[in-house]
């Protein structure tokens, strides 16, 4: 009797043990909401990258899923370039809950001709820019009138519309601009800012900080208005900065001013985790992984990140090797220097 007993607990605990591993391996390293079994960001779009059956190129696209949304964020810059890579990667676009745009600069808008081919009624939030491609609506009052003048000599014959609206780029497709720091669903922000540098000023762009269990996880297209800003409009949402990954806009950057944006994620705001990608620079990556050490996250193109306490990347600890570092090179030398560098309006 006493050994089938020690039988019968031997192999409940076993069974116990079975279950448990089996609950641990579907959700490692996963937020505590049980609504984030998904939660990952996926690199969609970039010059650099391991994976052979994907296209690089000059540009930022990334899939956010959490919390049960599904988020594009940003398009790249060529549109058959981005269906190639989601095809190749068994993404459905058509399959969103909404796109953020984060600015006007074609590196990252331009595939969204693709994108509304296949998903022509998704929501796109968009940076609010005067006559910006995204369109735009102001009262009639901002201009001057002279009742004096006949009617055909005065806008709308003397009788405008209360409120002007300017069309976009891509007139069929759902745009809500945003002007301010907005929480678009629990949990998410997109922060808004304008850039005051001499190359994009007046620049809008916007930033996707996601509130999660771990502290802020936060999305950055360019960084156009400065990655020091964007981290400390994120800290008031939750002073707690988990991840930041996307463009650090440090590709041209001077070792001082590398140096300052390594202290202030590190040391400023102990950010626990970067994840650098497209604009970032080589020598920023070479920084970032020295500073960050296994706390550095390899996002190249095809690369998924697991979000959570501890987030996981798919090519984890993997620097750019020679072919990389080349194709990075050639792509970035390409188009011409100014225009790729943001020393003018088109980059």
């Amino acid at each position: 009797m006493k050994n089938n007993s020690w039988f019968l607990q031997s192999n409940a605990f076993v069974l116990f043990i079975a279950m448990l591993s089996a609950g641990c391996a579907g959700s490692p390293r996963e937020p505590a909401t049980a609504a984030n079994h998904q939660a990952r960001i996926t690199v969609l779009y970039d010059a650099f990258g391991k994976n052979p059956a994907l296209q690089k190129d000059w540009g930022y696209a990334a899939l956010i899923e959490y919390d049960g949304k599904r988020i594009l964020f940003d398009t790249g810059d060529n549109p058959q370039i981005l269906a190639h890579n989601a095809k190749a990667l068994n993404i459905d676009l058509s399959r969103l809950d909404y796109v953020v745009m984060s600015h006007r600069h074609s590196d990252h808008m331009g595939g969204l001709t693709y994108l509304l081919s296949v998903n022509p009624k998704v929501k796109i939030y968009a940076p609010k820019e005067n006559f910006g491609v995204y369109g735009f609506s102001l009262p009639s009052s901002f201009y001057r009138k002279d009742p004096s003048l006949t009617p055909e000599q005065r806008y709308y014959d003397g009788n405008p519309p209360e409120i002007m609206r300017f069309g976009n780029a891509w007139p069929a497709a759902h745009f809500e601009l945003i002007e301010k720091t907005t929480e678009i669903a629990p949990g998410m922000h997109l922060i808004f800012q304008i850039s005051d540098k001499p190359t994009t000023l007046e620049l809008r762009e916007l930033s996707l900080a996601i509130n999660t269990p771990d502290g802020i996880v936060l999305v950055v297209g360019c960084s156009h208005p400065g990655l020091d800003k964007i981290v400390e409009a994120a800290a008031r949402i939750n002073q707690h900065i988990h991840l930041v990954t996307g463009g650090f806009h440090l590709v041209v950057a001077k070792d001082p001013e590398i140096e300052q944006i390594v202290t202030m994620l590190r040391d400023g705001y102990k950010v626990d985790y970067v994840a650098p990608s497209h604009c970032t620079g080589e020598p920023t990556f070479t920084a970032l992984k020295k500073a960050y050490g296994d706390h550095y996250l390899y996002a190249g193109l095809g690369t998924s990140i697991a979000l959570g306490a501890n987030p996981l990347s798919s090519a984890d600890g993997q620097a750019m090797d020679e072919d990389d570092l080349k194709t990075y090179r050639t792509l970035l030398a390409k188009d011409d220097e100014n225009a790729v560098l943001a020393s003018n309006d088109q980059r």
